[in-house]
């Protein structure tokens, strides 16, 4: 069992099950769905009523209580996991701009920073704007048969794929129906 940890990769079919026993383990204890857009809207609220006290007025926030809950906690948690799993497995690295970009993009930093902040912030928008994320939508709501989470989760995927084509390209070993 320790080695299987201790794996640079590990199984999807062990993970996908894993995620499934989270997500029944969060429909039991709190009768709400495993998700991470929602968390990154309270750490928003939360941040927003160190300025602006009516933040709690505001009609979204009248729906999501900007509180400090599992779900908020379930961010850090997901980057000291995944640290954690990197360093364990060997394969942590730090990299300012990682090669596979360098190689097709090129090496420069601001570049980088900036198309992965512009990145962020429409994930972040998209991700409220389709009322979840992937692990929202693509895992929880399509747990639960949902049609808007089975649109919201071909949208996310179709978007990925063509912007990681408009990126990077179609890897010239697989041609186009290799590679999707």
């Amino acid at each position: 069992m320790y080695d299987l940890l201790l794996a640079p990769r590990w199984s999807p079919y062990l993970v996908g099950a894993g995620i499934g026993l989270l997500i029944i383990v969060s429909f039991v204890l709190s009768n709400r769905p495993l998700g991470a857009s929602t968390a990154y809207a309270k750490a928003g609220g939360i941040i927003s009523r160190l300025a602006y006290p009516q933040t709690d007025a505001m009609d979204y926030y009248r729906k999501v209580t900007p509180t400090v809950d599992w779900q908020l906690m379930i961010l850090p948690g997901i980057v000291i996991g995944a640290l954690l799993s990197a360093h364990l497995s060997g394969t942590l690295a730090l990299e300012v701009v990682p090669p596979f970009w360098e190689a097709r993009i090129g090496g420069g930093v601001v570049l980088r920073w900036v198309v992965g902040v512009v990145g962020g912030i429409l994930l972040g928008f998209g991700a409220r704007w389709a009322g979840g994320c992937t692990s929202g939508h693509g895992i929880s709501g399509n747990l639960q048969l949902s049609l808007a989470s089975m649109l919201a989760s071909a949208g996310f995927f179709i978007g990925g794929i063509l912007v990681s084509l408009a990126l990077f390209g179609v890897p010239s070993d697989l041609g186009l129906w290799g590679f999707l």
